[in-house]
């Protein structure tokens, strides 16, 4: 345990003369503690205080030798010689103050020991002076003027001690030449000596400062080092919170210390921002910042995941654990965990070494390790003048077994793919897991392309077979992208990005294929990313526009309600269609401040409508995932001053793919304000009638392709829409027939029962402007008839 002082009373900050004096210990700060600090400067200028008055005794016993007899000479350095011998006996008592507090005693103690000296040095001025001649006298003074000069300078540290031995010497200089009728030299050394009191006390003051400033910045040196000290010894985790945005929340105090910032630096920010460092700029995050990036995607639970991470401009090592948590409603509302610093047993530890190479899942080689041998794979090749290859393997379906079996089904399931990918191999070729559902297969010598291929079937057709999982049948597939290297691509990075170009076409096609990488990939890959960074700046450009489609009453043709369209023109792209910018907009979930500026826009300009007339914004998933999307509905109600019943909102069946309870949740939410709430293409995708029932959906829409069917005599179709229609009404909804073009299928969905009818015939997406002027047609079919 390191040496400290304990004291209830901090050092005094304010230095009243007599307190500097010692005459007197006022009641704020610890004066004892002080003069502990102050005397203990005394055992580095006790021997130079002695050599000092040393050599100025051998000056005057030089100088008085021959004028006063030799005995009274060596008695009074005799005297002087005890006298030191006293100060330094009793300075020696005082010099271990810094460990403990001085007694007034002590210091009294030592003032007296300084007038002792002080008066020896009076002997020659008043003993030795009436018997010598007055230039013998003042030479004699000039050497007590630099003895005066010396301690006022040496000893800061006892201040009275030096204001009394100035002050005797002085006295007795002035008193001498009074005597003597030499009053220009009583008047010069009076000031001299004035001078040298007021030189003591300050230089007394600024010592006495510096002591208070040392003792306060030793003390705080002092205090981060035992609360280090205890951090180091006490081995203990910190705790870590997220919300459903992945932002931290209630965040622990040993959680910022490991962060190196202050708790208010870190509330509300990205919890991978955080710990990525310059790779959040960059994007080019480590493979565990990945992993753990996509289990918290994933809302899956983890222990012990260890994670390179960036604090500070700092490579550490992170072991995170991390359970989802759920509100009251049994809704997900974050993740809470705890994680440690484990940089210094992950160098050294051989268990720490392979956890960073191999999965801890499903014991399968790693992102890292899979790239080291990627690596090998391209320098044998160059070599040898051959080839390698890298295949990207995605599992088609695998997030609805996570959704709705839950996370521990999940793992089990990707252990036993793991399994399965094991069985298709030879020692040519080596596979791992990337993160997630992700897999990757290294071949080493791909000098037979067809072998590629035929890797590639095996694996999709093995993992295409169901699974037994926890008394479960599960049926997933495999969607496979692949590289051939050196041709598409003689670096690591470059490989790996083809072959996943390669896959993310697989996946478009539908999934259950092999792709190989071609030229073409990379420019379609090179235009969503320019799209992505111009979409991210439309909203700040206002590029964006919202357009009004009219929906009308099937009896009358009179407008019902307007359905919201988002339309982009870019300044770098020009105009951008719908089915290319909004997919890439959920993606990257920039869909949530896009839809957020939509609903506002809509509901604005709602206002300017008759009272009757409602407007419909469609909703994406990522919205309704939100935790703030009921609050921004509200925002948009309250600060349009639309009312409630005038907003609907239109969602797709595919919301309740990723996470149907929170779905549900904050569609009840938007009712609950009075909203109402549209179920758009129902019929085209994840239909279910259970979520018909469970939710009171105000419109239900049929999708165009069942309304074209049914005007050509499609018996399906036709079907479809009587079911709906029937199923509507018996459940109190309305229906929209949509994509109605022609008088032909105008005429077939009014004769089924539809209620709404929205589509081409009646109006084409148009501008605020030209909306507005329909409250002054009557004839909306001249209006929608091309010019």
């Amino acid at each position: 345990m390191p040496r400290r002082l304990q004291s209830d009373a901090a050092l005094p900050t304010d230095l009243p003369v007599l307190a500097l004096l010692g005459l007197t210990d006022p009641a704020q700060g610890d004066w004892s503690r002080l003069r502990g600090l102050q005397f203990a400067e005394l055992g580095g200028i006790t021997t130079t205080r002695a050599a000092t008055q040393i050599l100025a005794a051998i000056a005057t016993a030089a100088l008085f030798i021959g004028m006063i007899p030799l005995p009274a000479v060596l008695s009074w350095l005799a005297l002087l010689g005890l006298s030191l011998i006293h100060i330094a006996r009793t300075e020696s008592a005082l010099i271990t103050g810094e460990r403990r507090r001085i007694a007034h005693d002590e210091t009294m103690g030592q003032t007296k020991a300084a007038i002792i000296n002080a008066l020896v040095w009076v002997i020659p001025i008043a003993g030795f002076g009436p018997f010598v001649i007055t230039m013998t006298e003042i030479k004699f003074w000039s050497i007590i003027a630099l003895l005066m000069t010396s301690s006022a300078i040496l000893l800061p540290a006892v201040p009275m001690s030096t204001s009394l031995f100035l002050g005797l010497l002085g006295l007795s200089g002035v008193t001498f030449f009074l005597t003597n009728g030499l009053w220009d030299m009583a008047m010069v050394v009076a000031a001299f000596t004035a001078i040298c009191l007021t030189g003591a006390t300050v230089t007394a003051r600024r010592f006495l400062l510096t002591k208070i400033a040392q003792a306060g910045a030793a003390e705080k040196d002092e205090v981060v080092s035992l609360l280090l000290k205890e951090f180091e010894e006490g081995e203990a985790d910190w705790l870590w919170q997220i919300d459903v945005s992945r932002r931290v929340r209630a965040v622990s105090p040993r959680f910022a210390y490991a962060l190196g910032k202050d708790t208010r630096d870190i509330e509300g920010k990205p919890f991978i921002q955080l710990i990525a460092g310059e790779a959040w700029e960059t994007g080019q995050f480590s493979s565990s910042l990945h992993d753990l990036a996509e289990r918290l995607q994933r809302r899956e639970s983890f222990s012990n995941l260890l994670v390179r991470v960036s604090i500070n401009g700092e490579a550490r090592w992170w072991e995170l654990s991390g359970t989802p948590k759920l509100d009251d409603n049994g809704l997900f509302d974050g993740f809470r965990g705890v994680g440690s610093d484990v940089t210094e047993a992950r160098e050294s530890s051989d268990k720490i070494a392979y956890m960073a190479r191999y999965d801890t899942l499903t014991g399968l080689p790693n992102r890292m390790m899979l790239t080291e041998a990627l690596g090998d794979a391209l320098t044998y090749a160059e070599q040898w003048r051959t080839r390698c290859a890298f295949l990207m393997i995605d599992l088609d379906r695998f997030k609805a077994v996570n959704d709705t079996l839950g996370h521990l089904v999940g793992d089990q399931l990707l252990a036993r793919v793991s399994e399965r990918l094991r069985e298709q191999l030879t020692e040519n070729e080596l596979c791992g897991r990337l993160g997630g559902d992700e897999f990757a297969i290294v071949i080493r010598d791909a000098s037979d392309l067809s072998q590629v291929e035929r890797i590639a079937e095996r694996v999709i057709a093995r993992l295409s077979q169901p699974y037994e999982v926890d008394h479960h049948t599960l049926y997933v597939g495999a969607s496979i992208g692949s590289a051939i290297g050196p041709r598409d691509g003689a670096t690591v990075e470059t490989l790996m990005r083809n072959a996943d170009l390669a896959l993310y076409r697989s996946k478009d096609e539908g999934g259950g294929q092999h792709y190989v990488y071609e030229p073409a990939l990379h420019a379609h890959a090179e235009e969503r990313r320019q799209l992505e960074f111009s979409l991210r700046r439309a909203l700040d450009n206002n590029e964006f526009v919202v357009n009004y489609q009219p929906v009308v009453d099937a009896n009358d043709e009179n407008v019902v309600s307007f359905e919201a369209l988002l339309r982009w023109k870019s300044r770098d792209h020009g105009m951008v269609s719908p089915a290319k910018f909004i997919p890439l907009a959920e993606d990257t979930r920039l869909i949530v401040p896009i839809g957020e500026w939509v609903l506002r826009q809509a509901c604005e300009e709602a206002t300017n409508w008759p009272e009757h007339v409602r407007v419909a914004v469609n909703v994406s998933g990522e919205q309704l995932l939100d935790a703030n999307f009921a609050a921004s509905v509200v925002g948009a109600l309250t600060s349009s001053g639309l009312n409630a019943r005038r907003l609907e909102i239109e969602v797709t069946e595919s919301i309740f793919l990723r996470d149907a309870s929170m779905a549900r949740a904050a569609l009840e939410q938007v009712m609950a304000l009075g909203c109402g709430v549209a179920l758009d293409d129902f019929g085209t995708g994840y239909s279910s009638l259970g979520y018909l029932r469970k939710l009171r959906f105000s419109t239900i829409k049929v999708d165009r392709s069942f309304v074209q069917g049914a005007a050509s005599g499609n018996p399906e179709s036709l079907a479809i829409i009587r079911a709906v229609v029937a199923m509507a009404d018996s459940l109190e909804m309305s229906t929209t027939a949509e994509g109605v073009e022609t008088e032909r299928e105008l005429e077939i969905v009014r004769n089924l029962g539809c209620r709404k009818i929205q589509g081409y015939f009646f109006g084409r997406p148009m501008d605020r402007e030209d909306a507005l002027k329909l409250f002054r047609k009557t004839d909306l079919r001249s209006l929608a008839a091309p010019a």
